[in-house]
């Protein structure tokens, strides 16, 4: 990792969104400019975080990744089949929400 790149990725988020929207995958030099938009990263950074991304979104959507068990009011820890889908849809809402973030399709 380079002495440019060692801050968190928390801030860098919308402009990597709005990078990633501008420049597609077709785009020549694709990962330099989203770096520059970016800043604070070198290009191989900004690339491996989104493969990361990508893998991520993929596993969601596999199924690979647990709904979080929540607790229901009156504390009873047994899960109805309403809190299973509601779980579910909660996860499929995830998913879509960082497709459209991340231009996913």
């Amino acid at each position: 990792m380079s002495s440019r790149g060692t801050g968190s990725w928390t801030a860098r988020i919308k402009p990597l969104k709005g990078a990633l929207a501008v420049y597609d995958k077709d785009t020549p030099d694709r990962w330099q400019n989203v770096t520059k938009a970016v800043g604070d990263k070198t290009a191989d950074e900004v690339k491996r975080h989104y493969e990361i991304l990508v893998e991520d979104v993929k596993r969601i959507e596999n199924g690979k990744v647990p709904f979080p068990m929540y607790r229901t009011t009156g504390g009873s820890s047994q899960v109805s089949m309403h809190d299973n889908e509601e779980r579910s849809r909660r996860g499929q809402l995830m998913v879509d929400l960082v497709h459209d973030a991340y231009g996913f399709s």
